[in-house]
């Protein structure tokens, strides 16, 4: 039986035979391609090829790609573990063809590997075409047929609907009909009673899809017309572990050897074998998926947190974290201490486990415990929630409640169900289901884009020339308008150009561009599947006509100053703090830098000042910048580049050089450190475990910082009567300070002494009960400390009113003893009831309650108030 690791390396070298170049995956999470966050499919890193916007350097082209499917239209996280193949993260085993071959190979070539290469019997396989749209001028793919009918009987080819067997990129852009390989591993006695072909795409457990030919022909317009791609594409993805199954004879992914020996160390670690308790089987196929998941992401360079895709993986987390809690006993974090087996599983064919291991173990342990304390918060919430409901006399909580502790604890329904249950209530599911379409409806109009067609002017792509331009000649090759949030802008694409767009960090060009009859400006420079894209709030009245391209060179100045300083910044920070230190990211604007790095403690400010010491020395020396500029990668290895763990690579290069500051970068960069002028650290600080950030300033926003302190300490000067020893004087201001305010407390101490004395000559006993009251223009606090005093001193039956008047505010404050609370009043429903009468509201326990107003004037009147309604007059 062939283990996966064979069955990847299988794929790869049969179809190496074949003619493609095998390219390594892409990161799982994708920086920059505004449409995703992750990568969701084999073909995502193959785009920008599909839609013309750059060549292929290879027509043949296959891998193994991570992909991740939580969100939008490939949502299949609540599925995860209660069936047998879906998962968040999965392998996807692919080939592609550019231009090159097509249906015919593509059917001939995915029959032979898995007949002839892998020995699955061909009896058990099934084909579906598309079979057509009318509405879309369609016809049946009987080209793809015919090719079938060569390997198998016609009862195996099955005609699909556009739903299953048209793939479409987007609502625009490239599609095509598709051919699913679906397998039936059904016993023989269930496929005697009734046929796969029956089964074939019914969510049965083992008549699954396996292998999706996609043969991309068309270009869907903005319209929803179809026209003839230029280059015709094959796209395929094969689930690999969805393979394994099928070649290990097992009815589910999770009985492969992909999972199991993560589910054996999940069994073992909550003390309960896998396959003995449903539920606990759910819980440990979660944890299972959900770990890869998670320690991929980390290692592409996405932590968990509260936004777009962090967000994605926090909730994917704690959704392996609650399966633990509420299903496995795990009332610590514990999905840390699996990352061993992780890495013994993946971490050949994924070596970037091992690299980051400690990384990965400490974010996810700081994670998971967080969130335990987040889920006892949420218990104690619902648990309220349950007391408040039966008080009430109801045994149903409200949605509006069940879905608050969904989206704010990360409590998912079934958990709140569960709890309910066991306390004999239930939610109103309706009104959840209500709350949580209104807040998809607000993410979707959020997230809404009208997108017009492409008007092209001319064929061609784009030339990138701002690395020694910042002023170029160029022409518009199309452009399309693009309306969202009310506001319409205009993305222009040329055939040269000098900007800078947005990426690695750093943000994208603005400008002007400028032709003979007109000035437009350029807002932004994005990049769409590796298209640089110009946005512009207006188009050109004469978008044919020659223009000049011109960067905004003060900003692009100051932008390759802080690009420039992140690269020395990184070097300082390995030199001082030691080679575990790695980019996680980075912020490059012309105002601030900002950048994340691994380390695993605060650095102390000593460090700091080191680290930028090291910077502007380097500055000072003014080394010159050396780019080595497309070359080939094993030669950027060779130099020492540094590469950023998370970014794709091409087989060539850009390389940065400040002397022996040396790195991977696309962006744009000083022509020596001179011109960076200083690096100033402005904060040092958590982004998450395991990962700090430092932002600075360089050049004249340091010079800015500079002349603000400057101002800030002569104006301390002034006050301080120009003291020559600054901090001197300060230190004598606060010692005197601090010695007055203990002469204040002393004094208040002793008035507070002295009104109890006061207070206590004057008490009255009404019906046995020592009654204490006053109105005085005092603090409330001095008013609260005599109250908790005298209940020490007079024992179970008594009462203590207050009304106070400080800086014109009315306080009631209400004070009784237990004999008193026993006998059924309640302190909180006295100042509430009397609290009307100086224009407030208020409450507080049975015993103490403080009440606030607008009306001094009824103050005497409230006191007199609580005593009437507590019986003491």
């Amino acid at each position: 039986m062939l283990t996966a690791n064979e069955i990847r390396d299988s794929f790869k070298s049969f179809f190496e035979s074949k003619g493609h170049h095998i390219v390594p995956s892409a990161p799982m999470v994708i920086k920059d391609d505004p449409t995703l966050m992750f990568t969701n499919a084999g073909m995502n890193q193959f785009k920008d090829i599909i839609l013309g916007n750059h060549p292929a350097q290879w027509k043949r082209v296959a891998d193994s790609q991570k992909c991740l499917r939580v969100s939008g239209k490939h949502n299949d996280l609540e599925e995860v573990g209660h069936d047998t193949y879906h998962h968040t993260m999965f392998e996807m085993l692919g080939n592609w063809s550019f231009g090159d071959y097509f249906k015919k190979e593509a059917i001939s070539w995915a029959w032979e590997y898995l007949v002839d290469v892998l020995k699955l019997n061909p009896d058990n396989l099934y084909a579906t075409v598309f079979e057509g749209s009318p509405e879309e001028g369609l016809g049946r793919d009987d080209e793809a047929a015919a090719y079938w009918e060569q390997f198998l009987p016609k009862d195996h080819i099955i005609n699909g609907n556009k739903h299953d067997n048209f793939w479409e990129m987007g609502e625009t852009g490239p599609c095509g009909p598709c051919s699913e390989i679906h397998i039936d591993l059904r016993s023989e006695e269930e496929k005697a009673q009734v046929p796969g072909r029956d089964m074939v795409n019914h969510d049965h457990p083992q008549v699954i899809e396996i292998w999706n030919l996609v043969f991309m022909q068309f270009n869907r317009k903005a319209d929803g017309s179809l026209e003839d791609l230029p280059a015709r594409v094959i796209d395929t993805g094969m689930g690999f572990e969805r393979l394994c199954m099928a070649l290990q004879g097992k009815t589910s992914n999770y009985d492969t050897d992909v999972f199991q020996p993560m589910i054996q160390a999940i069994a073992t670690m909550a003390g309960t074998p896998y396959g003995a308790d449903a539920q606990k089987d759910v819980a440990m196929r979660v944890v299972a998926d959900h770990i890869r998941t998670i320690a991929f992401s980390i290692t592409d360079g996405q932590l968990p947190g509260n936004a777009k895709a962090g967000y994605v993986i926090r909730r994917i987390l704690r959704r392996a974290v609650r399966y633990g809690y509420t299903f496995l006993g795990q009332k610590r974090a514990f999905m840390y201490k699996l990352l061993p087996v992780l890495i013994q599983e993946m971490g050949t064919a994924y070596p970037e486990l091992g690299d980051q291991k400690d990384l990965i173990a400490k974010v996810m342990k700081e994670e998971e415990e967080t969130f335990l304390r987040t889920l006892e918060t949420g218990i104690r919430l619902l648990d309220k929630t349950m007391a408040e409901a039966k008080a009430a006399g109801r045994t149903e909580i409200s949605g509006k409640d069940a879905f608050t502790l969904y989206d704010t604890f990360g409590f998912p329904l079934d958990l709140t169900e569960l709890i309910l249950r066991e306390n004999g209530m239930t939610a109103d599911i309706e009104a959840f289901n209500a709350e949580m379409q209104q807040q998809k409806q607000r993410a979707r109009n959020a997230a809404a884009v009208e997108t017009g067609d492409w008007v092209t002017l001319k064929e061609g792509t784009t030339e990138f020339v701002g690395y020694d331009y910042t002023e170029y000649e160029t022409s518009i090759l199309r452009y399309r308008q693009v309306k969202q949030k009310n506001q319409t802008l205009y993305q222009i694409v040329l055939d040269k150009t000098p900007f800078y767009a947005e990426s690695g960090g750093q943000v994208g060009d603005t400008g002007v561009l400028v032709s003979e009859y007109e000035t437009i400006e350029i807002i932004d420079t994005k990049k769409e599947n590796n298209l640089p894209i110009h946005l512009a709030k207006t188009l050109p009245t004469h978008p044919e006509a020659p223009m000049m391209a011109c960067v905004d060179v003060e900003k692009r100045a100051a932008c390759a100053a802080n690009h420039s300083a992140t690269h020395l910044l990184d070097e300082a920070l390995r030199q001082v703090l030691g080679d575990h230190v790695q980019q996680k990211g980075s912020l490059v604007t012309p105002d601030s830098l900002r950048f994340d790095f691994s380390h695993f403690q605060k650095v102390t400010d000593e460090q700091l000042r080191e680290v930028e010491h090291r910077v502007n020395a380097k500055i000072r020396a003014n080394i010159p910048l050396t780019e080595h500029r497309n070359i080939p990668i094993e030669e950027a290895r060779e130099l020492g580049a540094i590469a950023l763990f998370g970014e794709k690579y091409g087989d060539h290069v850009r390389v940065i050089q400040f002397g022996s500051s040396i790195e991977f970068c696309g962006g744009t960069h000083v022509p020596a450190t001179g011109c960076i002028g200083m690096v100033k650290i402005i904060s040092e600080s958590s982004v998450a475990a395991g990962v700090r950030r430092i932002e600075a300033l360089t050049g004249a926003k340091v010079e800015e910082l500079m002349d603000g302190i400057q101002d800030t300490i002569q104006g301390l000067k002034v006050l301080f009567n120009n003291a020559p020893d600054l901090t001197a004087a300060i230190r004598r201001y606060i010692d005197e300070n601090a010695g007055l305010k203990k002469q204040i407390e002393d004094f208040m101490r002793e008035k507070e002494a002295q009104l109890k004395e006061r207070l206590l000559k004057g008490m009255k006993e009404v019906h046995g009960v020592k009654v204490v009251s006053f109105c005085a223009p005092i603090a409330p606090d001095m008013a609260k400390n005599i109250a908790f005093q005298l209940r020490g001193e007079l024992g179970d039956s008594f009462c203590f009113v207050a009304g106070t008047v400080f800086e014109g505010k009315p306080m009631l404050t209400v004070m009784l003893g237990e004999k008193l609370v026993a006998d059924g009043l309640k302190a909180g429903a006295l100042v509430k009831e009397a609290a009307r009468l100086i224009l407030g509201g208020g409450g507080g326990q049975p015993h103490f309650a403080t009440a606030g107003g607008k009306n001094p004037d009824g103050l005497k009147a409230a006191v007199d108030k609580v005593l009437e309604l507590a019986g003491l007059q």
